[in-house]
């Protein structure tokens, strides 16, 4: 029976079980030697990988095998998940000293000497993350039928940069916060879409709002204007703002990548990457009670889902403790104006949330 070596995912996206060759040291719990990657050689070499990596297995019965992999997942969740909450928390780097908290006790333990009985070791826990028949309004009538546009081919996956790491000390003040974000932003470069938009597009709205309307990404008139929704699909979202009883002064409006993708495309992954970072900031800075994602892109992206909008839309969903109700887009709505009944029960339901009453029909 080989001895096995559990490798955490530096992008804690799960654990694998890796099978290491012939003429390992038995009787080891934490392994040294080898060079880096060297997972076919005699070992791997402790300083090159993360402290929680470094776990081995010797051989025994396959039950007791299979309870220290349960136990090893586990802790691979957790860390998982601790890095996760780091990341939404707005962290994007990790010292050193904190990713290899139990390296210099480890690297610190003498040699055993040959034939010398090796002291015990106890695996270190990996921290754990800290513990989510009313009138119809006017927006409802169906327009003319708009052109469709052609069909764009989607471009290639892109290779993620890093991503920018948040301010250091954030003001208190939401609006002064969005401005914090929008200088962290600047003139954006960080993906494709940055030599190819006319004008970047922040947001806009109630730095306090109660509702935040989160689209996929600017048009052609976004991209013209710098505002978001403000074209033929922004002039009916105004129309179903207002049926709510508010105005666009009130709520807040913004879109998941901040410049336009050639044609009206969905924006690639790697473009939504890179704008998350700062749609998230925003989001938190704004602090809303309800988030209305308008479309898959939107609501895929932000709750990292691929279940389709048409099993979303009319059910509360939650990201970072703020109520998420996902609906159709306001270009789906142009293009199928006999689904936005089906919208017009979403936004109720936002209305029920905030405790207002749903407006009867001006």
């Amino acid at each position: 029976m080989s001895p096995w070596f559990i490798d955490i995912d530096e992008r804690a996206r799960g654990c694998q079980a890796v099978g290491l060759a012939s003429g390992q040291r038995p009787d080891t719990t934490f392994f040294e030697g080898g060079e880096v990657g060297g997972r076919a050689g005699p070992g791997v070499g402790l300083e090159a990988w993360p402290a929680a990596s470094r776990y081995m297995l010797a051989p025994m019965s396959d039950a007791s095998q299979n309870d220290l992999r349960a136990e090893l997942a586990g802790l691979v969740e957790e860390t998982r998940r601790h890095l996760v909450w780091m990341r939404d928390a707005g962290q994007r780097v990790v010292r050193k000293e904190r990713d290899l908290a139990i390296a210099p006790a480890l690297a610190s333990t003498p040699a055993r000497a040959p034939g010398a009985a090796e002291a015990p070791t106890t695996p270190v826990a990996a921290p754990t993350a800290p513990s989510s028949a009313h009138a119809r309004p006017s927006f409802l009538e169906a327009p003319p039928k708009p052109k469709e546009p052609s069909p764009m081919p989607s471009s290639p996956v892109r290779a993620t940069a890093p991503l920018p790491s948040p301010a250091t000390a954030a003001p208190a003040d939401p609006a002064a916060q969005l401005k914090v974000i929008r200088d962290d932003l600047g003139d954006c470069q960080r993906c494709a879409l940055g030599s190819t938009r006319t004008q970047l597009v922040f947001g806009q709205g109630n730095p306090k709002a109660e509702v935040l309307f989160l689209g996929e990404g600017p048009g052609e008139d976004e991209d013209r204007s710098g505002l978001a929704f403000v074209g033929r699909a922004g002039q009916l979202l105004t129309k179903m703002i207002e049926a709510m009883g508010f105005t666009r002064d009130d709520v807040y409006i913004c879109n998941i990548v901040k410049c336009r993708p050639p044609g009206n495309r969905r924006p690639e992954p790697d473009e939504v990457e890179h704008c998350r970072p700062f749609v998230e900031q925003q989001i938190r800075a704004i602090a809303p009670q309800a988030i209305v994602a308008l479309g898959a892109t939107a609501v895929q992206s932000l709750l990292r889902t691929t279940t389709p909008i048409s099993r979303l839309r009319n059910h509360w969903q939650e990201w970072q403790g703020i109520a998420v109700m996902p609906t159709f887009h306001p270009s789906y709505l142009l293009r199928a104006p006999a689904e936005k009944g089906k919208a017009w029960d979403d936004l109720k339901l936002v209305l029920q949330k905030l405790g207002r009453p749903v407006p009867a029909r001006k």
